[in-house]
């Protein structure tokens, strides 16, 4: 792109695209009148910029002048956003639009701490606000499990330690070798790789990875194992045996008539040579007795 014209004469300012701006008088004071701020191409706009930063400081805050300098700042530097939001399309999946208003931010708190007087050119003075604008947002929001920032900025760390030693040894480094390098304990290196499982999670309706192309594809929720019932039939057995043994021979005996041959209180008198009635509470004070016992082992 060609730099701004500097012909600049009476109430218009000439672009290097060819474009009029006339000056506003009434609205911006000195400033130039830009109508669509977001179509200066960006070697225009660090010229512009420079103007309208020189006006901004002398504006009072609040005023219709101040407000049109700063949101045509804001307009005309969009680009340094989407420059630095190109650096994340590798992260943003369908996060694009998120990064440029997040990005945007950035720039505002640029836009509003800058200052002619430092000679530094506003784009190198605001990519690192936008920059860090865009990383805060990731590191926040992308985590699908919430873990320390400490581990996050771990994470990063692991993965470029990874990637030096793939490249140095033919292979993927072990944990030590890994720790040699970062100069840190193992057992922080094995929290950070943990940790680094909680960056991304899949969908259990996602086809399984080993599934063959030429066949239906199963999903890992179709593979997952659950919850067997039995188990806790044999936890409750278990809890049950040393009870029994408690009981002396007769309540077993009752037991096994109840619960094992299913046999009814009638049948167990008769057996007994008893009442139905004292089959009844025998048969609730032995139950009550079990109870109490497996929930002290609970």
């Amino acid at each position: 792109m060609t730099t701004m014209s500097a012909r600049a004469t009476g109430s218009t300012t000439q672009l290097s695209d060819g474009r009029i701006g006339t000056q506003a008088t009434d609205v911006a004071g000195e400033l130039p009148w830009i109508e669509d701020a977001g179509k200066v191409a960006p070697q225009d706009a660090r010229a512009l910029s420079k103007i309208f930063f020189d006006r901004l400081q002398t504006l009072e805050e609040g005023t219709h002048e101040h407000q049109y300098a700063r949101n045509t700042l804001i307009e005309m530097n969009l680009s340094l956003v989407r420059f630095a939001a190109s650096r994340f399309r590798n992260r943003g999946g369908d996060d694009t639009e998120d990064i440029i208003q997040v990005g945007t931010i950035g720039l505002i708190k640029a836009i509003d701490r800058f200052d002619l007087s430092r000679e530094v050119e506003f784009a190198t003075f605001a990519v690192p606000y936008i920059v860090g604008e865009i990383k805060r947002f990731f590191r926040d929001t992308t985590w699908s499990v919430h873990v320390p920032r400490r581990l996050q900025e771990l994470r990063v760390d692991l993965a470029k330690a990874k990637e030096l030693l793939s490249a140095k040894l033919d292979r993927d480094p072990t944990v030590k070798e890994l720790a040699a390098h970062l100069d840190l304990p193992e057992e922080e290196i094995i929290e950070g790789l943990v940790a680094a499982n909680g960056y991304s999670a899949g969908s259990l309706d996602t086809p399984s990875a080993d599934s063959d192309s030429g066949q239906e594809q199963r999903a890992y929720a179709d593979v997952l194992g659950e919850a067997d019932p039995g188990m806790e039939t044999v936890e409750n057995l278990h809890t049950l045996a040393p009870l029994l043994e408690q009981l002396d021979d007769r309540e077993r005996r009752i037991v096994q008539m109840r619960f094992g041959a299913e046999m009814t209180q009638s049948q167990i008198g008769a057996e007994l040579g008893v009442s139905q009635m004292h089959v009844s509470r025998l048969l609730s004070r032995i139950v009550q007795q079990l109870r109490k016992g497996m929930s002290v082992e609970a």
